[in-house]
């Protein structure tokens, strides 16, 4: 594992380097531009708020192949009815703020730091991160968010505050998407996406998808 040089934007590259479990290099900062240098080279942050700053490449990748989304038929019938309305970048904040807030099974805490959350605002800001809402009645009560880069879409995390409405915020962002979108990708394992079509894949696999991507931008 590498450690990152706060006066330096670099990483070790993630094609040739495997770190344990995924995890490639610790330390740095959370400047919108080292964040969106990673990203670009299929690195994201992650770690506890308070302690050292973690970089991770998992391998497999964790993505979603907008053709192949899976659709049940219940949900299918609460997209027609039209039980939920959404919106993007409506809302930004609120978003990653009730990402923060949501408690996760199996974690005590948030992975979400006040200073990553920041940086995450600004990127925002720059056109650069993207977030889509959920509505009921008038009232936010769902939601995600994620970094844009070309045609592959970051995403970072998402909040429910009622059933099934970040399911039915992520088809309906991935049904009006198809033309735009290449790959999801979702970083790490969870049981509420696979259920929805995401898939792992080899690293070097997703990267490949990821420099052809940034080459035609």
């Amino acid at each position: 594992m590498v450690r990152l040089d706060e006066n330096e934007i670099s990483f070790p590259d993630p094609e040739v380097y495997d770190g344990h479990d995924g995890l490639i290099a610790y330390g740095g900062d959370l400047s919108i531009e080292r964040i969106w240098f990673a990203y670009q080279l299929g690195i994201f942050p992650w770690y506890n708020p308070g302690e050292e700053i973690l970089w991770w490449s998992p391998d497999p990748r964790f993505v979603l192949v907008p053709d192949e989304i899976k659709v049940s038929k219940s949900m299918r019938k609460i997209l027609n009815r039209k039980v939920f309305t959404f919106s993007e970048n409506k809302n930004f904040r609120e978003v990653i703020k009730n990402c923060q807030q949501t408690e996760r099974k199996g974690q005590s805490g948030t992975w979400l730091s006040d200073e990553l959350m920041n940086s995450f605002i600004k990127l925002h800001e720059y056109g650069l991160a993207r977030s889509i809402e959920v509505w009921q009645d008038g009232e936010l009560v769902g939601g995600f968010y994620g970094l844009q880069i070309g045609n592959v879409f970051c995403g970072e995390s998402m909040f429910t505050k009622v059933s099934n409405a970040s399911k039915a915020g992520f088809i309906h962002f991935v049904e009006s998407n198809k033309e735009q979108i290449e790959l999801i990708d979702c970083q790490s394992h969870t049981e509420h996406l696979e259920s929805l079509g995401a898939k792992m894949i080899p690293k070097k696999e997703f990267l490949k998808i990821l420099h052809e991507n940034n080459e035609r931008r």
